[in-house]
């Protein structure tokens, strides 16, 4: 029976793993399809916005209280899943407890640290539940998060609530079996372990059998590591992939002055042609006429983004901190940062899906203008950059809507007339106001 549970471990090890490769994969496939954008200068300037951002949870705690219980969720969860390694050498050698024997009374204290901090992940969790689904803070209860964003939010919690009440299940029931010296459970050394949140529940076993003591505590051993490897897979279908892009994404952020707008290639290069007294107009684009198609201006689609901005579609936890310190949502716009994000990722999913299918992408006949984002969105947008400075893990949706008002403007001649008139001026005045060079210092004359 013994050696049949470690075959059923193995091969279901290895199958998750394997899925989460793959997924991994696809995942990086996507991202590579952005176009490319150096984000590898400064790095270490790079390294310290990451251990102050990503590791060191810095712009969480500028809300305290959602901050404090980020951080006891996020580090318990991390570090409480280092068990998660015995827990796999024991499922591969059908061992017990495998670390015991060699780490003597700071296993014991390793397995204290883990419940207290399991307890506190716990009522983290139930805080965050309570936050959402009680108390219905607005940014949870947008227009965008309806169907499966609200319910992926919800789906964790509960994950992450039965995980833990698991180990506390597993280690009491492994403790009452130690104490009563079942074979396989009793250690030489004595009791293997502290448990300091599981002894208040383990008096609820005290009266069950050997058998049904076992029964309890192999059924929770294996919900917890069939549940920590189904999370694992679960994590690329949510928001909380950043639990693993976070660390990149701040890695790669944006590192120039927050108010400062990135030139386009595509249209330096055209200045640079118009302002070269030796170019030919008339010449062959290089690589002949299957290059002749002009660069876009701008972007429409997600593969006219580059790729660190695809990177941060698929980082957004959906937390909605960007829409809520946003002017023109706070004004009742259209506009939501979160959704800017939200979109991005759809569209690259759809566009995945496509690459799986066929093996190449092939038209659909959609695009992320229009199709996901609407362009009163993009023009409600005041590009004060709020969004980009409440991200708590560096996401920039400011950039992606740049992009697209790039390609409105040099592509399609999309721009509101109010920006028309504007540039029309600036164009034939000099200045944004419908004012000759010679009659703009009218004002100042009196009556």
């Amino acid at each position: 029976m013994q050696i049949l549970g470690q075959i059923i471990f193995i091969l279901l090890f290895i199958f998750s793993i394997g899925f989460f490769a793959r997924n991994v994969k696809k995942l990086i496939r996507n991202i590579k399809l952005g176009r490319p954008v150096n984000r590898f200068d400064q790095p270490g300037k790079r390294w310290a916005y990451m251990a102050r951002v990503a590791l060191g949870q810095s712009k969480m705690v500028v809300r305290p209280v959602a901050g404090i219980m980020h951080i006891l969720v996020y580090v318990g969860f991390i570090l409480i899943n280092i068990e998660v390694l015995e827990i796999i050498i024991d499922g591969f050698t059908g061992g017990h407890r495998s670390f015991a024997p060699y780490l003597g009374s700071f296993y014991s204290f390793l397995i204290g640290f883990f419940e207290i901090l399991a307890f506190l992940v716990l009522v983290g969790v139930i805080v965050f539940w309570f936050r959402r689904n009680v108390n219905k803070i607005k940014r949870f209860w947008a227009r965008e998060m309806k169907g499966w964003p609200f319910k992926d939010g919800n789906i964790i919690l509960y994950f992450e609530m039965v995980l833990m009440l698991a180990i506390l299940v597993m280690n009491a029931t492994d403790h009452q079996l130690q104490i009563m010296g079942e074979p396989g459970y009793a250690h030489e050394s004595g009791i293997a372990g502290w448990f300091p949140v599981s002894d208040l529940i383990r008096p609820l076993f005290e009266g069950m059998s050997a058998s049904g003591l076992i029964i309890l505590e192999r059924f929770a051993w294996w919900f917890h590591i069939i549940g920590i490897l189904f999370f694992l897979n679960y994590l690329y279908y949510s928001k909380h992939l950043h639990i693993f892009l976070a660390f990149p994404n701040t890695y790669f952020a944006k590192m120039d002055p927050m108010g400062e707008l990135d030139n386009l290639e595509a249209v330096t290069k055209e200045v640079d042609l118009m302002m070269d007294p030796n170019a030919d107009p008339f010449a062959e684009p290089e690589g002949g006429e299957e290059e002749s198609e002009p660069e876009k201006f701008g972007a429409s689609d997600v593969m006219d983004l580059n790729w660190v901005q695809l990177l941060n579609a698929y980082t957004c936890t959906e937390c909605g901190r960007c829409t809520s310190v946003c002017p023109a949502n706070r004004t009742g716009k259209l506009l939501s940062p979160r959704k800017i994000m939200m979109d991005t990722r759809d569209r690259l999913e759809e566009v995945g899906k496509i690459i799986d299918e066929k093996g190449s992408f092939e038209s659909d006949g959609k695009q992320l203008l229009d199709d996901y984002i609407l362009r009163e969105e993009l023009w409600a947008c005041t590009s004060c950059n709020a969004c980009v400075e409440a991200c708590p893990i560096g996401i920039d949706p400011l950039s992606i809507i740049i992009d697209m008002r790039r390609y409105l403007v040099m592509e399609e001649s999309g721009a509101p007339q109010e920006l028309n008139v504007m540039m029309n001026n600036i164009e034939n005045n000099s200045a944004p106001w419908p004012y000759s060079q010679q009659d703009r210092l009218n004002w100042v004359e009196e009556d």
